[in-house]
């Protein structure tokens, strides 16, 4: 049973994206409005997908992410209007532009799964494995 993390703060979105992660074979899904929320779901459960928002409530899902993915390779999507701001941190990171469209965010779950988001030796700088 695959569970997929949400990290997004716009409950129409999160409910969108579960919906489509459902489709796709996700069967559990947590939704995280905050970063304390999201690393104490991870710690929970770990999500063997996370979907993520870059802007949320309290700081930034990017920043989650990091936190989250600093001891386990997971699979990770930023679904955002702040690619630019992903991008600074993560420039390998699958970012779908909102409005989400759905054959994008599903062509970006499939290229996260192949290649999981990694914090390479423990340096700060984000690396995605190459293919």
């Amino acid at each position: 049973m695959s569970h997929a993390l949400i990290i997004e703060d716009e409950f129409l979105l999160a409910f969108t994206v579960e919906e489509a992660l459902g489709q796709l074979g996700y069967a559990s899904f947590e939704i995280a409005t905050t970063m304390a929320e999201a690393v104490t779901a991870a710690e929970k459960r770990c999500p063997d997908l996370i979907v993520a928002d870059h802007r949320i409530m309290d700081g930034t899902g990017t920043e989650a992410v990091m936190t989250i993915c600093s001891e386990q390779v997971i699979p990770v999507v930023f679904v955002t209007g702040s690619e630019p701001e992903v991008r600074e941190r993560l420039p390998d990171a699958f970012v779908v532009p909102k409005p989400m469209a759905l054959p994008e965010f599903e062509a970006a779950v499939k290229a996260a799964r192949e290649r999981p988001f990694t914090l390479a030796d423990g340096d700060g700088e984000a690396r995605s494995p190459r293919r």
